[in-house]
């Protein structure tokens, strides 16, 4: 298997492939008994001002290999609004 930069960066460039839509950032990751688990946020609709763009954060799941077994958006929000809890 890549290394861990190889890895994040083959992960991203699946899930374009899949959503068609280019992440912006991982925001999370970490290995799981079957591979990795990460966090991506993508930008799901560019507006002006680009604070109020609409960002997505989509849960990625490889296998050891660093092949996409799974993805699904976990989250929606207009990126420069924090989370109420972390207000």
């Amino acid at each position: 298997m890549a290394n861990t930069p190889e890895t994040l960066r083959l992960a991203c460039e699946q899930l374009a492939q899949l959503t068609g839509r280019e992440p912006e950032s991982v925001s999370s990751f970490r290995r799981t008994d079957d591979g990795w688990q990460l966090t991506v946020e993508v930008v799901e609709l560019s507006r002006i001002p680009d604070t109020t763009s609409l960002i997505a954060s989509y849960e990625v799941e490889l296998d050891e290999d660093g092949g996409l077994t799974g993805y699904r958006r976990v989250r929606r929000y207009e990126r420069g609004r924090a989370d109420e809890k972390n207000r």
